[in-house]
């Protein structure tokens, strides 16, 4: 992994910690700001593990971004 994968990644990971950590940040929100939500780094993260190999499916890349089940998550902080 080169210096700049590595960079990228460390962004990555305090982005999706920063996501998790701040809930009252609504997607709606996001997509309304930004053009991209949890759910869209969701399937960038799905896309990207298919391009190197690995299958993970949708829900599996949704609980990697929200730090638990989606369902559980919308049920404790969707509003």
């Amino acid at each position: 992994m080169s210096i700049d994968e590595k960079i990228e990644s460390q962004v990555l990971h305090r982005l999706i910690s920063h996501l998790q950590e701040n809930t009252e940040v609504q997607n709606i929100d996001l997509m309304d700001l930004s053009g991209f939500c949890r759910n869209c780094i969701a399937k960038w993260y799905k896309e990207a593990s298919l391009e190197n190999g690995i299958t993970i499916d949708y829900e599996k890349a949704k609980e990697f971004v929200y730090g638990m089940p989606h369902d559980e998550w919308k049920k404790k902080y969707q509003k």
